[in-house]
């Protein structure tokens, strides 16, 4: 027997790792002599640069950055290869990084993460790959782009900061001094949300308000935005604000289509790709995938779903262990997940689940296997 292990974390209390290890303990008890194999995995948000430099056997590489409100901070990033690295724009523009009372997104700015993607240009990186999400920005990616080269001017020539509270004043933008690796390099956009820049389910209207953003600052912040999208489709003939998700990251997604011609793509399928998850599957009799709360959110863009599509286009059984299951968790049997399993034994708080997380975990691996025991010699 040959087992796969690829769950995403259960976030605040298991790693991917910890629950390959459980796994692989719980297989062998039941199963003496089958061989197991651990993959860490994530759907592009947090935790992915992580998650994917374990299962290549990257690097990770510290940086000193400009965070949201331009202060000094260490960020990093995962090199897979000479030629390859992963960002995750919250190592350096994440709204963690920005203290609860001075959260405003007309002041914060991304250019941190411009900064990580300079440095992977300069190490020779020709292959990048950026994970959106968890920013403190709502620049529409200029504070970035400012980083790799482009200059964006007022009306009275005076180069701006890119900033949120800049979107409203540009009337200039130059591409001369762009990073020259720019026009060699492939870069992917791991993104999931499909949120244009402007409108209602824009940037600024669905994200801006946890980021700091009252509804004056709502409003101010729109207004730019849309005037900056406008001031890009005249001067670069680039229309792409109603792009499915050009608004992710604070319009950063936007930015980096408009200005590094990158391509967007679901993060989990990324992933997978990344870590050549297809190979693994060679010969495999199970795989098991989960994450923390499995509801109908899991279907669209998240592990398991992803696991699970490229599991059932190989015939491959897949079950997914979970924390918890919410509204319509079972829409993921679509996707080729053909079971879940809770790790709950029985009336339990949040609080104790997450305490007890591994010993719960361990207990549902082991009555997972020995079902599968159980079916087996049915089948017999």
């Amino acid at each position: 027997m040959k087992f796969l292990f690829a769950s995403d974390s259960f976030k605040g209390s298991l790693t991917s790792e910890q629950i390959s290890s459980l796994l692989d303990k719980a297989a062998r008890k039941n199963f003496p002599g089958c061989e197991t194999a651990g993959l860490p995995v994530a759907d592009g948000g947090e935790g992915t640069v992580d998650a994917v430099i374990a299962a290549v056997k990257g690097t990770m590489v510290s940086v000193k950055v400009q965070g949201p409100l331009l202060e000094e901070e260490t960020g990093t990033y995962g090199m897979l290869n000479k030629n390859s690295a992963i960002i995750e724009m919250a190592a350096a523009s994440g709204l963690p990084m920005v203290p609860s009372g001075k959260r405003n997104p007309l002041k914060t700015n991304s250019v941190g993460t411009g900064e990580l993607i300079k440095d992977a240009l300069d190490k020779g990186c020709r292959q990048i790959s950026i994970a959106l999400g968890g920013s403190a920005t709502n620049d529409g990616g200029m504070g970035a782009m400012t980083a790799l080269g482009v200059k964006f001017f007022d009306q009275n020539g005076k180069e701006l900061a890119g900033a949120g509270e800049d979107l409203a004043k540009v009337s200039r933008i130059d591409l001369s001094g762009m990073h020259p690796a720019v026009k060699d390099t492939q870069f992917t956009v791991m993104c999931d949300v499909t949120n244009p820049l402007c409108g209602e389910t824009g940037a600024t209207y669905t994200f801006g308000m946890q980021k700091g953003a009252d509804t004056e600052k709502l409003k101010i912040l729109e207004a730019g935005m849309v005037h900056y999208a406008g001031v890009v489709k005249e001067q670069l003939g680039v229309d792409a604000a109603d792009m499915p998700g050009a608004g992710a990251a604070g319009g950063l997604g936007f930015a980096l289509k408009v200005f590094l011609n990158a391509t967007l793509k679901s993060g989990i399928e990324t992933v997978l790709d990344l870590i050549d998850f297809d190979s693994y599957l060679e010969g495999t009799d199970l795989v098991v995938t989960g994450e923390g709360r499995m509801d109908w959110q899991s279907a669209y863009g998240k592990v398991p779903s992803g696991v699970g599509k490229r599991c059932k286009a190989k015939g491959i059984p897949v079950i997914a262990i979970v924390g918890g299951m919410g509204k319509d968790a079972q829409a993921i049997y679509d996707f080729g997940v053909d079971s879940i399993i809770p790790t709950a034994n029985g009336p339990l708080s949040l609080e104790f689940a997450i305490e007890h997380a591994e010993e719960l975990y361990a207990d549902v691996a082991d009555r997972m296997f020995r079902m599968l025991k159980a079916g087996m010699a049915l089948k017999k």
